[in-house]
């Protein structure tokens, strides 16, 4: 799939950090990713993958490197609560403030998450198979990336959660430089709720939480409410706390014991 993969040497990864740039198609330039690979993974088949996404003005790092994600999955497996996994942590894209994940004019940043992140982590760590299964969550701009593809493409994913999440992609506007019209977005992937409505009798698990401190609070809470209406099943959950790296390093493990409730195994 890639016409150039780039992976760091074992001798200078710590913590089970791996990094990979490849030459992403539907982008038409370099990516990166982070990923987690826990010791334990070469004596696992078909091992299963979670995807973490990535808020605006944020890389392939963060979630790593200002998160502390792979100590918080190092820890939760080590105690027993959770199976061994991968964190596959990747780019956005770096389009601007932030891409929403969101097929643009010319790039497709939504098919370089469900499509190529997953043939990377295969190529970085042999144990992902095309049997493994997988699983996605995200923060802010993430989780309203992780939301909607979890609904768009219902089939790839074990079971989808968000913190702190957008739900619209007008929202994108309280936070980014760039004209919302500037992302040529298609008018169908905008939404969240509607999103889920198209394919909600396919819909996995879902769980998304929000901090009590969050200027986007409500926005969760509409979104939980519509879902109750409409008669589709989730986990919501707020938390004190608001919109910043404390709260999402905190209530990461949160979602990965969901996640270990539905299918990461």
């Amino acid at each position: 799939m890639f016409r150039t993969f780039e992976i760091s040497d074992p001798r200078f990864e710590a913590e089970g950090l791996r990094w990979v740039t490849v030459k992403s198609p539907s982008l038409r330039e370099r990516v990166d990713m982070t990923l987690f690979v826990p010791a334990q993974a070469t004596s696992v088949q078909h091992i299963p993958a979670v995807i973490l996404l990535h808020g605006v003005y944020g890389s392939h790092w963060a979630w790593a490197l200002k998160g502390g994600a792979h100590r918080t999955a190092a820890r939760l497996i080590k105690e027993g609560r959770i199976p061994t996994f991968v964190l596959a942590m990747p780019s956005d894209g770096l389009w601007g403030d932030g891409s929403g994940y969101l097929k643009h004019s010319i790039q497709n940043f939504e098919r370089w998450i469900i499509e190529e992140v997953p043939a990377g982590v295969r190529q970085a760590v042999p144990a992902v198979t095309e049997k493994s299964p997988w699983f996605i969550s995200g923060l802010s701009m993430g989780g309203f990336g992780a939301l909607r593809l979890g609904a768009k493409y219902p089939e790839r994913f074990r079971a989808v959660g968000g913190h702190s999440p957008m739900t619209h992609f007008e929202q994108h506007s309280q936070f980014v430089e760039e004209k919302l019209e500037s992302y040529n977005c298609p008018p169908v992937d905008q939404s969240v709720f509607e999103t889920m409505l198209r394919n909600r009798g396919r819909l996995p698990p879902f769980r998304f939480d929000c901090g009590t401190e969050d200027p986007l609070l409500q926005l969760s809470r509409d979104l939980s409410n519509q879902m109750k209406n409409a008669g589709m099943v989730h986990e919501y959950a707020e938390f004190p706390g608001g919109h910043e790296w404390p709260y999402w390093e905190t209530h990461l493990a949160d979602m990965l014991l969901f996640f270990a409730r539905n299918g990461l195994s």
